[in-house]
């Protein structure tokens, strides 16, 4: 692909779209919390529908490497996108809990797709010493997303009074982002010496070395529990301070909110801070924070640990992923598709949760969220 400033000024808008579509995967927080009012599930059976999204994390990312070296950045990019708008078009033409899972399985396997994809795509376009602010800034836009999911939907039920009038406003955004892509971006050649050379043996062989190990348990613990509290919020604000669900999404939208602020102040203190004392301190407020959690009551007072908890585990995927890059030097290919699989995360901590809430109610579900957040902090402490 080139990558003169013509081409990145015409392209790098598209691309940067893509990552507001990458965002529409933590709909599931709030789409939970509907579908479980719909269909009168259990905590368990709701709380399978992130598990439907996350678990194609671990199936597809390293296939999807694959795939891409030989087919392209572009067209990989294209074929998530068409997926994703797919798996917002099922619901649709039919509702019902099964009709719903299978839709976001879809929306989990388009979104690991454009995340394994979207990355390298838009490093190759932009110059070297502008790759990690660009894709910086990509993140946040996908944080405005993530943000904005519960606010629309909301919105949603409160001119129309049907959430699921969302899924067609997100088909036809991811439409739109695909049009972009394939208008502005130029087919990338794939030479045979460009090819990924990443398979399965090779990154499952990094699993021998402890120190990835354990970071890999800890990519786990950081998205399960971002998606766990993403999930688990609505509910919460129901139960406790009995609102409406198209209300108590707004809490969901409150904790993006403060993951945006978050990573934004996190990528300016990084730069001056060690990040493993950085993350010491995140981790221990947010771990106190989770404790307060669990047995608080009041708008306001979950409001405020919403957002403390928030800002404080903004950064924490970024920073594992740096130590583990530290921990193989000279293998960042295979280390980022066993990251990206670690994502699968949001598949498993969900249901346990979804267990926990069946077996003891509400606050137990977030004992699950403690340990995720436990283990980090041993992960910090052992960094040094």
């Amino acid at each position: 692909m080139q990558t003169d400033s013509r081409t990145t000024r015409r392209a790098m808008p598209a691309l940067l779209f893509g990552f507001f579509v990458m965002g529409f995967v933590d709909l599931v927080g709030v789409a939970t919390s509907y579908v479980k009012a719909d269909f009168s599930l259990s905590h368990t059976l709701a709380n399978i529908l992130p598990m439907m999204v996350f678990v194609w994390f671990a199936l597809f990312s390293i296939p999807t490497g694959l795939w891409m070296g030989r087919h392209g950045r572009r067209a990989t990019v294209a074929v998530s996108l068409a997926v994703t708008a797919a798996a917002m078009l099922v619901p649709v033409v039919h509702y019902s809990f099964p009709v719903v899972l299978v839709a976001f399985a879809l929306l989990g396997i388009g979104n690991t797709i454009l995340q394994v994809s979207l990355n390298p795509m838009v490093a190759a376009v932009v110059k070297p010493d502008k790759v990690a602010s660009t894709l910086t800034l990509g993140q946040f836009i996908k944080a405005i997303s993530s943000m904005l999911g519960p606010v629309l939907a909301g919105c949603v039920v409160a001119a129309w009074g049907d959430w699921k009038l969302i899924f067609p406003v997100y088909a036809l955004a991811s439409l739109l982002s695909l049009l972009w892509l394939l208008l502005a971006v130029k087919p990338d050649s794939v030479a045979a010496d460009d090819r990924q050379s990443t398979s399965l043996a090779s990154v499952r062989s990094l699993l021998k070395n402890k120190k990835i190990l354990l970071l890999f348990c800890g990519i786990l613990c950081a998205v399960g529990l971002d998606v766990g509290i993403n999930t688990a919020i609505p509910k919460l604000m129901m139960e406790r301070c009995g609102l409406p669900l198209h209300e108590a999404g707004f809490g969901t939208s409150l904790y993006f909110f403060a993951r945006t602020v978050g990573a934004l102040a996190g990528a300016v203190i990084l730069a001056r801070t060690n990040p493993a004392d950085f993350l010491k301190i995140t981790i221990v407020v947010a771990l106190v924070a989770t404790t307060v959690f669990m047995f608080t009551n009041g708008m306001w007072a979950m409001g405020t640990l919403i957002v403390v908890i928030g800002a404080m585990w903004a950064n924490v995927f970024s920073i594992i992923f740096t130590f583990a890059l530290e921990a193989a030097p000279g293998k960042s290919d295979e280390v980022s598709a066993l990251m990206i699989m670690g994502v699968a995360g949001g598949a498993l901590v969900p249901p346990v949760m979804g267990l926990a809430a069946d077996a003891g109610g509400l606050t137990a579900s977030l004992i699950p969220l403690w340990i995720c957040a436990a283990y980090v902090l041993f992960l910090a402490f052992r960094k040094n």
